[in-house]
C-alpha cells in the first residue's frame, strides 16, 4: 500500500536519515521505536510531505513520487490520502473541539459546513467526546486535547494515519485513555504507522515493529522477534534500558 526507499533528510550538515525503507500494507500498525534523535519524527514528517526529503521515493498504491521532486500537487495528494496526529495536539486554541474538526473538513477538503458538522460530531463521539463538543482546548486535559487530535484525523477517512509520539506529552493517568482510542482502530483495520516509546502498545497492537537508531532502520518485523528475541545488540540495548524490570527481551 505504501512503500518508501532510501529515504534521506538533513537539516545543514545534520544527517538525520540515511537510506530509509519503510513498507505498510493495508491494515498494519506498524509502530516505530528507537532512542531520541533517532529520526524517527523526520520519517513521519517526510512521508507526509511536511519535510521535503532530499532524496527517496514513495510508492503509494501503486503511484510512485520522487520524494525530494514531487509538486505542490502531488504533496497534497497525498496528504489527503493520509493523517497526522501530533505530538502536542497542534490544536487551534480559539476554535471549540468540534470546530477544530469541522476546519479542516472545511477549508481542506471542501465539505459543506452542516455535513463537516455531521462527520466532526461522530468522529468526537468515537473517541469519546460527545459532551465536550463546545469546549475549548483550554478547558481540556492533556488526553482529551490529543483525543480531538485523533477524531480530526479520523474525520478525514484517511487510508493511512501517522502518529508522531501521541503519548509523550501526556500525564502518565492520562495515557491509557489515549492508548484505548488507538487500540480501537487498530482492531478495526484502521492503518496506522506510529513512532511510540510505548512498547508495551507495540508488542500488544502493531503488525511490524521498527527499530530506528542515527538515521538508520537497524532491525524491523513482527513484534514476537523484536521485542522478545532482537537479533540486533544495538536493539537489545535499547530494550534492555527501558524494560529493565520486563521479561519482554529474551
Amino acid at each position: 500500500m505504501l512503500r518508501i526507499h532510501g529515504l534521506h533528510k538533513s537539516f545543514h550538515h545534520n544527517k538525520v536519515l540515511r537510506g530509509v525503507d519503510l513498507d505498510v500494507e493495508k491494515g498494519d500498525v506498524v509502530a516505530i521505536i528507537g532512542p531520541s534523535g533517532a529520526g524517527k519524527t523526520t520519517l513521519l514528517r517526510c512521508v507526509n510531505f511536511l519535510e521535503r526529503a532530499d532524496r527517496g521515493d514513495m510508492y503509494f498504491d501503486g503511484t510512485h513520487l520522487d520524494m525530494h521532486r514531487a509538486s505542490t500537487r502531488d504533496m497534497l495528494a497525498i496528504r489527503r490520502r493520509t493523517a497526522f496526529v501530533f505530538q502536542n495536539f497542534n490544536l487551534f486554541s480559539n476554535k471549540t473541539a468540534l470546530e477544530n474538526v469541522t476546519e479542516g473538513l472545511i477549508t481542506g477538503r471542501g465539505i459543506p459546513p452542516r455535513q463537516a458538522e455531521d462527520i466532526a460530531r461522530r468522529a468526537l463521539d468515537k473517541v469519546g467526546l460527545s459532551n465536550r463538543l463546545d469546549y475549548y482546548p483550554a478547558k481540556l486535559s492533556g488526553g482529551q486535547q490529543q483525543r480531538v487530535g485523533i477524531a480530526r484525523a479520523i474525520a478525514v477517512d484517511p487510508e493511512v494515519i501517522l502518529f508522531d509520539e501521541p503519548t509523550s506529552a501526556l500525564d502518565p493517568e492520562l495515557i491509557e485513555d489515549v492508548l484505548g482510542i488507538m487500540r480501537t482502530l487498530a482492531h478495526e483495520g484502521t492503518t496506522m504507522v506510529v513512532v511510540t516509546h510505548e512498547i508495551g502498545f507495540a508488542s500488544d497492537v502493531a503488525s511490524q515493529v521498527i527499530f530506528m537508531d542515527e538515521g538508520l532502520v537497524v532491525e524491523s518485523g513482527p513484534p514476537r522477534q523484536v521485542l522478545a528475541a532482537p537479533a540486533e545488540d544495538r536493539t537489545r540495548q535499547f530494550l534492555r534500558r527501558i524494560l529493565p524490570a520486563t521479561n519482554l527481551v529474551v
